[in-house]
């Protein structure tokens, strides 16, 4: 009898990643190609579509059981669609379950991205075995998910909340949303280059020779190298952006204490970077509640997290959980 395979599909605002996932989380087999939304919906389906064809090709004969999906939200799940996201321009309210499911003729699953990320760790990555997973991902914007019992944590009407729109400081800069100060307009990738490069102009850096020499290129990835290099305007833009990082984690930590937090986006690949300043404010303000008992975790799956939390969800809805 040909194993069991699940389908897990990452789609991003820049890349959509695919994988045939085993029934225990083992990643059997991947392909990613960028999603080129400007094309439209149906040429970003097709695509999809081939990509599991793809990876179902090198499982060599794999049963597919079923197809989840985490996508760049908003997401409507009781439909089935993708409701115009700020990542996915000429997505506006898309179908995205029936198509798959009408082709490949398996149940399909969908959830919002940082979810879907967040049930891989929970699942098989740094959260296993934990009761209550927060989990926090830090890249072009910040996203959150929480994970209780296998579960994930879902708002009024099944919306998915979003802790990157936590606002902080009521005079910090615009965001997207409408509102000011943010958390992932302070902490976000785009802020560190906002607030380096405001720092950098007529300033002794090395940020600038990192960036060949061009302010505009000077972006988070930059910023930590010139931190790990001595820069001491690199030091200051990290220290000023994990106070908000950190100030963040503590608003949720209090809300929710969960078993562990998990630091997931390209931002968060130079945690050692900004842990010490993180786990100084989270001592300093473990005082009414343990925040100090809380586990802070990098996250293990790295890109995968996504897909394979997506084929966990496609395991739960086969399951009927």
């Amino acid at each position: 009898m040909s194993p069991s395979v699940l389908i897990g599909i990452d789609l991003g605002g820049t890349n959509v990643r695919v994988g045939a996932v085993s029934r225990q989380g083992e990643v059997l087999a991947w392909a990613e190609a960028p999603i080129e939304a400007s094309r439209g919906p149906q040429a970003g389906l097709q695509r999809i579509s081939g990509l599991i064809e793809q990876v179902l090709a090198e499982t060599r004969g794999g049963a597919l059981m079923g197809i989840g999906m985490g996508a760049t939200g908003p997401i409507d799940r009781q439909r089935g669609s993708i409701q115009n996201p700020y990542t996915l321009p000429t997505w506006e309210d898309v179908p995205i379950v029936q198509p798959l499911r009408e082709r490949f003729g398996v149940p399909v699953a969908l959830e919002n991205d940082a979810d879907a990320a967040a049930l891989g760790e929970a699942w098989v990555g740094a959260g296993r075995d934990r009761e209550r997973v927060l989990m926090v991902t830090v890249g072009t914007g910040i996203g959150s998910a929480f994970i209780y019992r296998g579960e994930v944590y879902r708002g009024v009407g099944g919306a998915h909340p979003e802790a990157g729109h936590l606002v902080l400081d009521m005079n910090g800069p615009p965001c997207y949303c409408g509102a000011r100060g943010c958390w992932e307009s302070l902490a976000a990738g785009p802020a560190i280059a906002r607030r380096a490069q405001a720092l950098a102009q007529g300033a002794p850096t090395i940020m600038l020779d990192l960036a060949g020499g061009r302010l505009e290129s000077i972006d988070a990835r930059v910023v930590v190298m010139a931190a790990q290099a001595g820069d001491a305007l690199a030091q200051r833009v990290v220290q000023e952006t994990a106070a908000y990082l950190a100030l963040g984690l503590v608003n949720l930590l209090i809300a929710f204490l969960p078993d562990v937090v998990i630091l997931g986006g390209g931002v968060m690949r130079a945690y050692p970077v900004f842990a010490p300043y993180l786990h100084s404010m989270i001592k300093r303000h473990s005082v009414v509640v343990p925040l100090d008992a809380v586990q802070l975790e990098v996250a293990r799956l790295g890109v995968q997290a996504g897909a394979v939390g997506a084929a966990y969800a496609a395991l739960k809805l086969i399951k009927g959980g």
